[in-house]
């Protein structure tokens, strides 16, 4: 299944199954988030300036922070 968003500046977003089984390989504290992670890339709450140049999409969910890096939103 792939899931598709479009950001806070509408740039558009999928998320594959391969791609999202390799974010949960190295953040394990995701898994079971995909549908949030989605939701803070359309609509964050924050977006903050990451140490790589990147900007991080924030939501707060009930169970915890859901953020991601995603190219193209503008804070």
């Amino acid at each position: 299944m792939q899931l598709s968003v479009s950001s806070k500046n509408g740039i558009p977003v999928r998320l594959s199954d391969e791609r999202w089984a390799h974010i949960t390989e190295e953040h394990c504290e995701l898994a079971g988030l995909r549908l949030e992670v989605m939701e803070a890339i359309a609509q964050p709450e924050r977006v903050l300036a990451g140490g790589a140049g990147e900007l991080l999409a924030l939501r707060e969910t009930a169970r915890q922070m859901a953020g991601c890096s995603v190219p193209g939103i503008q804070g």
